[in-house]
This record gives structure tokens, sequence and C-alpha cells, in this order.
């Protein structure tokens, strides 16, 4: 392997900009290609002498070692497995796949591939949540009997219109899918695996194919209950938060601050940087927690270990996706480890 790793970019709009911003932060690795944009996006982002490929020639055989993929959510899928069947390592922007299927052929090519698969996650890298799931494990914070995630976001029609397929089932969108899954995915993480879910969900501000206001009900092997509420129709915005009722007391997480911390006899923990809500405005992100993502991805290359997101992980999330979908579709209970 050369010192130095190449990255080709697919998608450089919004949060493919942003991974380009982040990679200069990050030792090790070169962006040399991207697709999408144009001409100039190179210069732009920072990396003045990377070129210009198609889509289909950057996935199918860019001379790059890891291809990131900043498409549309229905393109995920595809692409990331003819990259991981070529051997590069692939990082794949959240959802991973909109479908289960997907996400196990993912699974099964990292399993037998020499490639790191990884599904960008940067919201489990927060110190102060990487600290609560430390202290869950341990048992400080005593047993999860009540979780919570509420994502009440806004986006404007402008939003829709710039990307039309955030508007579509089939592109991937909805408050769930876009906005509420960083949410999501810190919950099944810090609360273990789900067994079942209900949900029901509508489109109250603007005629979108897709939801945008959505409350689901989970049922955690643990035996812990939990509710997940998107909405990108509730303005102006307000931060994600987390909440955890356990058997020692109440804690709450916002993005780059804990709210409130009742854990008598355990101190909270320390935020390491504030991390920007992308509450009313999808570029407010920032870039610290792209950083920490790809600082873990290089570190699994050269390590040859999994990342801390791999696409098990991201099969969970896309799993719990398409459950909580089905139950609102259908009305009735899904366990997402019965579908295929």
């Amino acid at each position: 392997m050369r010192n130095e790793l190449s990255v080709g970019i697919v998608g450089v709009k919004s949060v493919g900009a942003t991974h380009a911003r982040a990679l200069l932060q990050v030792d090790g690795v070169r962006v040399t290609a991207w697709s999408g944009g144009h001409q100039d996006s190179g210069r732009e982002l920072g990396w003045p002498v990377a070129r210009r490929m198609s889509h289909d020639d950057l996935v199918g055989h860019g001379d790059v070692d890891i291809v990131v993929l900043c498409s549309p959510s229905q393109f995920h899928g595809a692409a990331a497995i003819a990259v991981a069947k070529s051997g590069r390592h692939v990082v794949v922007e959240k959802p991973m796949t909109l479908t289960v299927s997907d996400a196990d052929t993912l699974v099964a090519l990292q399993d037998s591939g020499p490639g790191v698969v990884a599904m960008v996650a940067q919201r489990r890298f927060e110190s102060e949540y990487q600290e609560v799931k430390r202290l869950l494990e341990c048992g400080d914070l005593g047993d999860v009997r009540l979780a919570m995630v509420q994502v009440p976001w806004f986006r404007t029609a402008g939003y829709f219109a710039e990307a039309p397929w955030r508007s579509r089932a089939s592109g991937g969108g909805g408050s769930l899918a876009n906005q509420g899954v960083h949410s999501l995915d810190l919950l099944q993480w810090l609360c273990g695996p789900v067994q079942s879910v209900t949900a029901q969900s509508a489109t109250l501000a603007l005629p979108l194919e897709v939801e945008d206001t959505l409350v689901a009900t989970l049922s955690f092997a643990s035996g812990a209950l939990g509710t997940v509420c998107t909405s990108t129709a509730t303005p102006p915005g307000f931060p994600a938060t987390l909440t955890l009722h356990t058997s020692r007391g109440r804690i709450e997480l916002g993005q780059g601050e804990v709210l409130s911390w009742d854990i008598p006899g355990v101190p909270p923990p320390v935020v390491g940087s504030t991390a920007a809500s992308g509450s009313s405005d999808p570029a407010a992100i920032g870039l610290a927690g792209h950083v920490a993502v790809w600082r873990d991805v290089i570190g699994a290359i050269v390590e040859r270990r999994r990342p801390l997101v791999d696409a098990v992980e991201g099969a969970k999330v896309t799993r719990l996706i398409s459950a909580i979908h089905e139950a609102a579709r259908t009305g009735s209970a899904v366990r997402p480890a019965e579908l295929r």
C-alpha cells in the first residue's frame, strides 16, 4: 500500500464538498478524482490537481484506493456493491443502502473481500455520545428503560426543488431517512438491537411523495421501549435531542451539548467540540464529524481492521429504516430482523 491513499468523491455538491474539505485536515490521504460538479470543482474544494471523471468510470474502475459515495441515496447500494466487488475501499454517506438485500450483499462482500466498507455516521464520534456508550456498557448509568429521539427540523420548498430526489420515496427521501437517520443510528447504537417497531407518518407542509413528519415506537431486545420523532415541517427548526431514562436517572443530549444529566454519582461527559446543528440549514453541520470519520477509516485501512461504522452497522440502520417505513405503511408491528 502506498504511503498516501487516494480518494475519489462521487458527487461534490453539499455533503460531497464537506468530505473534500474535511479530507484537507486528514493525514495520509489525498483527493485525486471526483464526479459531478463542474470542471473547476476540484480547485474550488482545495484539490486543484484532482481530475474530473464520470460517475460510471469512477465507481467502476477509477484508479483510486477509496471511493466515497455522496450521490443521492437511491444510488448508494449499487455503487457501493460495485466498488466493494472491485476490491477497493468504499465510504458511503447515510443511509448505506435503501434495501435490506443490498445491505446484506455489502456485509457479505465485507466478509469476503479485501476492502473496507464504511457508512458515514459522524455523530457516533462526538465525545459525549462515546462516553455515554462507555458508561452504559460498564453499567454506571443503569439499565435503559425509556429512550427517545426528537428531530424537529425544517426544510423549505427550495431545499426539495434543488434536489428532487429528496421528495421521492424511490430516491430515498423523507424526514426519517434523510434528517432523522443519525439520531436513529445513535439510539440503536446506544440501546441495543430493536426487536419490533410500529409507526405513523404524514405529509403536512409541502406536496411531497414522502413523509415530512414521522413518529415510531421501538421495542428493544433489552425490554426497553423507545420513540423516534422526525420532521422537516416544524419551523424554524430545532436541534435534535436524545433522552435516556434509566434505572438510575435521566440524561438528555443535544448536538454538541449535554442538556441535562441526572445520574447520582456519575459526572456528565465533557463535550470535546461543538457539533453544529442542521436543524434549519443542512450546510451548517461543520467538518469535525467528517474529519473524525475519515481518521477512523484511514486507521482501519492501515491497521487492517474494520471501521467503527462498518457494513454490519450500516445494515442495521437500513433494516431499521425499512421496518419503520413498512410499519407506517401497513399499520402493523414489524420485526426488523425478519426483513429480507
